[in-house]
């Protein structure tokens, strides 16, 4: 299997293209704008920049699309940067994938729900909020509606290894690591299913093998707010120094709306592989406390 995947650099695609790799695929993962080992540049929102990597004599089996921006609250007042970077960028790859008839994955979210009634199932009713979230609903089903076998993950709150390490779970390990205090005022009513960027990159991978297409909700055995995130990692600490501060989602006046009951209901994935086995916080950061 041949396989391009834009955005490597970044936490999803990155552990993608190690898993990829290590399964004995040919792999290319490309960059825009922070440059990572064997990553080569590409530019979504440019398709004929003239040092763009050359996927279509690369001839990808499959486009793996990870790139977007995921700013919720910079999306929310600056509406035309989020339409091209999540919405434009996908309608490029979309062309690309049809030019090199290459099967595409896009990487979506829980955010396409309102949140009063997560966790959801693949076939529950979607309804974005806030702009980065109509956007990728957007470009989600743009991808579902121009490519027959398309394949769409929903994740969300995903964590796990990442070279720039600015995923939630990183930073609060990587604080506590360097006997840093934080501070953490964090919302007690936003719910989710975290997951492990590797977990990820493994159930993608077997997907792909099998030839799945459509949407999949991928999470983990964790269900929890973020002042419980927060508060299991810091369990691995304890001699870290923490003021932990929680507050309700309307308190902390955010400008974009966020879905409180979020998080995945991963029946249909787990039907079909009922044999995986995904990770969770705990194995996760009892992994990181053996190395």
């Amino acid at each position: 299997m041949k396989i391009f995947i834009s955005g490597a650099s970044g936490l999803v695609g990155g552990n993608c293209l190690k898993h990829f790799t290590e399964q004995g695929s040919q792999v290319v993962g490309s960059y825009f704008s922070y440059p990572t080992n064997n990553t080569v540049f590409y530019d979504t929102l440019n398709p004929q920049h003239p040092d763009n990597f050359d996927v279509q004599s690369f001839a990808p089996d499959v486009l793996v699309h990870c790139g977007a921006l995921t700013h919720v609250d910079y999306c929310e007042t600056n509406v035309d940067e989020s339409y091209q970077k999540t919405v434009q960028s996908t309608i490029n790859l979309i062309a690309v994938a049809k030019a090199c008839n290459a099967k595409m994955v896009y990487i979506s979210t829980d955010y396409v729900f309102d949140g009063e009634n997560g966790p959801y199932k693949e076939d529950a009713p979607v309804n974005p909020i806030s702009v980065y979230a109509r956007h990728k609903l957007e470009a989600e089903q743009m991808v579902l509606t121009q490519l027959s076998d398309a394949l769409v993950l929903r994740v969300t709150n995903v964590y796990g290894d990442e070279v720039r390490g600015k995923n939630f779970v990183a930073r609060i390990i990587e604080q506590c690591e360097n006997n840093q205090k934080l501070t953490l005022k964090l919302p007690f009513d936003q719910y989710a299913s975290p997951a492990n960027a590797w977990d990820i990159a493994r159930a993608m991978y077997v997907l792909l093998h099998d030839k799945k297409s459509g949407i999949y909700h991928i999470g983990s055995t964790d269900y929890l707010n973020r002042v419980e995130l927060a508060l299991r990692v810091l369990s691995y600490y304890p001699n870290a120094q923490y003021e932990l501060i929680p507050i309700s989602t309307a308190d902390m006046k955010q400008p974009a709306p966020r879905p409180l009951l979020g998080g995945f209901v991963k029946m249909k994935f787990s039907n079909e592989y009922p044999d995986f086995l995904f990770g969770n916080v705990d194995s996760y950061l009892r992994s990181k406390m053996n190395k």
